[in-house]
C-alpha cells in the first residue's frame, strides 16, 4: 500500500506539487488515492490525505472510515490529522516524518490526544527512506530553479 502512496507522490511531484501521496484501504483493498493536488486545484485543502478521505468516502457512501487504513508518505500536518479524526479511521501508516509541520508525533501528537474524539493506531517510518529522498529531490529542484515572483 506505501509503495502505491509512493507512485502516487510521485504524480504530484510531476504537476508541481510537493510530493505526498496516500492510500485509503478496507482489509487488502484499495478504496482510494489521492496526491498533493494544491498547484493544479488551487485549492490550499488540496492535501493527499483529504483528497484521499474525500475519495473514499465517497466510494464507500459514508463518512465514517472506521474501518480502513490510511498509508500516507509524510506525515499529517494538524489539518489532516483533523480529517483523519474525524473520519475516525482505524489506521494510520507514515512513511517519513515531517519536523517542521507534523502533527502525529513530530510537533504534536493528534491521532494519540486521549482528550479528543477518537485516537487511531499509528504505524511510523514505512519506506520512510523513500519518501525522503522524493521529497528532498523536490525541494532541490526548487531550490535550483527560477523563482516565480508572481505566483
Amino acid at each position: 500500500m506505501m509503495r502505491q502512496a509512493l507512485a502516487a507522490a510521485r504524480t504530484a511531484f510531476d504537476h508541481d506539487d510537493v510530493p505526498v501521496g496516500c492510500v485509503v484501504a478496507l482489509g487488502d483493498r484499495v478504496i482510494a488515492v489521492g496526491e498533493n493536488r494544491r498547484e493544479v486545484a488551487a485549492d490550499p485543502t488540496a492535501h493527499a490525505e483529504i483528497v484521499a478521505l474525500r475519495a473514499a468516502a465517497t466510494a464507500l457512501g459514508r463518512w465514517r472510515l472506521d474501518d480502513v487504513d490510511v498509508f500516507v508518505t509524510l506525515e499529517p500536518c494538524t489539518m489532516c490529522a483533523g480529517a483523519l479524526l474525524n473520519a475516525r479511521v482505524r489506521r494510520v501508516v507514515i512513511g517519513a516524518l515531517d519536523d517542521k509541520a507534523g502533527a502525529v508525533g513530530s510537533r504534536y501528537n493528534l491521532l494519540s490526544d486521549p482528550r479528543l474524539l477518537h485516537e487511531v493506531e499509528v504505524t511510523y517510518d514505512v519506506l520512510a527512506g523513500e519518501s525522503a529522498t522524493l521529497l528532498g529531490e523536490f525541494f532541490a529542484s526548487r531550490r535550483s530553479a527560477p523563482r516565480n515572483l508572481e505566483r
